[in-house]
């Protein structure tokens, strides 16, 4: 099966994936003139909708005009019911940059140098979050779980938060380098048994939309995340919610320091804009075309059935083995010994189908990572089941190569070694 879309113009994207060399020489002959554009079936950037690309190309207006302002003050009010806030004094911030901005946006407004900050890592981007915090100053610890695939466990978090004050404890929701969920209401609820007054923040990059997530009601301080995966839209802008404790903390901590931490980050900067906009908004709210319940059940489902695909039907063992650790936007899987992840990866590229490679050091050629959010997950269009029958297809070609070759020892071999 190859993918069919119409051409559109590329843009060049920074690769950290260790297959950047066979991924970009790919996506290089795939873009040429009248082939078409592989789809996005990564974790993130994700598929963009239609609707969403055409607004996208209306013309630039000014940011003083009240056009903009009832715009932007409209879409950051429709945040809130995105993360589920009900508490009117919290703030939604939308700043231009990517995810990874909420990182130093946290380092800069509510973390004093050589404070206490628990990191719980369950991958490449949960010890990015660590370093970043430690190059701000913090006194980090980081809490790893028992096996790569799991999460940190709750017994570890609670020895940790009672051996001393932690200012914070730093979650990734899903890490997105191995598809590893981590429980948010738990996680809260011991937060606040042991110490009420510790921030709970949370890496949302990869889940927000795609897993349930309760701002208000699981009592979380600070979520972080990015435009460009499970909301489908195009990157460029780091989305941040901040509940009002979280304010408080920041602006006490900006008045009580004698050197500014940061500029284009800084929280009492920004405070008055996102207030200021969001008082603009128009006076109605628009029901979105589809209720986020429905969303996270369709994500759930479409997971489900990619999982069930990937382990039943391709026979691969899945690199999160606990269920209620798997995330619902993208699966990661462990490839047999005699395959690496740029093999499949080629393959499925030339298929009109893109994945990712893993990210771990020293781990990420023996596993891929299938992305199943946003549009692609509650959309119309079939593009998990067009990558899932590929992905089959891919396969099978291995098997015939294999076959071909006489060895009846190895079940797969790369059709590019013949």
């Amino acid at each position: 099966m190859t993918a069919a879309r119409a051409p559109v113009e590329e843009e060049p994207h920074r690769s950290r994936f260790l297959h950047i060399a066979v991924v970009l020489k790919l996506i290089h002959h795939a873009s040429a003139e009248g082939s078409p554009v592989p789809i996005l079936l990564a974790p993130g950037p994700t598929e963009v909708a239609p609707a969403v690309l055409k607004a996208a190309s209306h013309p630039a207006e000014s940011h003083f005009s009240q056009s903009f302002a009832d715009v932007f003050g409209d879409t950051l009010s429709s945040l809130r019911p995105l993360f589920q806030c009900t508490d009117p004094q919290a703030q939604p911030f939308v700043l231009g940059g990517s995810g990874t901005l909420g990182w130093d946006f946290v380092a800069t407004n509510f973390i004093a140098e050589g404070e206490a900050v628990l990191c719980l890592s369950t991958g490449f981007f949960a010890n990015g979050f660590y370093n970043c915090l430690t190059a701000y100053g913090a006194d980090t610890t980081k809490l790893t779980p028992t096996a790569m695939g799991r999460a940190v466990s709750l017994d570890a978090v609670a020895a940790e938060l009672r051996s001393k004050q932690y200012k914070a404890v730093v979650a990734t929701h899903v890490e997105t380098s191995t598809a590893v969920l981590t429980q948010l209401k738990p996680l809260s609820d011991l937060i606040r048994s042991i110490s009420p007054e510790t921030l709970l923040v949370v890496d949302a990059v990869a889940s927000l939309v795609s897993e349930e997530l309760r701002f208000s009601e699981w009592d979380i301080d600070i979520v972080l995340t990015g435009s460009q995966k499970a909301l489908s839209c195009p990157p460029g802008l780091s989305i941040t919610m901040v509940s009002s404790r979280a304010i408080d903390i920041a602006l006490q901590q900006y008045s009580s320091q004698q050197k500014q931490r940061g500029w284009y980050a800084s929280l009492p900067r920004w405070l008055p804009i996102m207030r200021s906009y969001e008082a603009k908004k128009v006076g109605y709210f628009a029901t979105p075309p589809t209720q986020l319940f429905e969303v996270w059940r369709r994500h759930k489902a479409k997971a489900a059935s990619v999982r069930e695909a990937i382990s039943q039907e391709l026979g691969l063992v899945l690199l999160s083995t606990v269920p209620e650790e798997q995330a619902n936007g993208l699966t990661a899987c462990w490839l047999p010994e005699e395959l690496e992840a740029k093999d499949v990866l080629g393959s499925m590229l030339k298929k009109g189908f893109m994945l990712s490679g893993g990210m771990h050091a020293e781990l990420g050629t023996k596993y891929v990572r299938f992305g199943h959010m946003g549009y692609s997950a509650f959309g119309e269009e079939t593009h998990v089941q067009q990558g899932l029958e590929a992905l089959k297809e891919v396969f099978a070609e291995f098997r015939k190569v294999d076959a071909d070759e006489g060895d009846g020892d190895s079940g797969y071999a790369s059709p590019g070694s013949v």
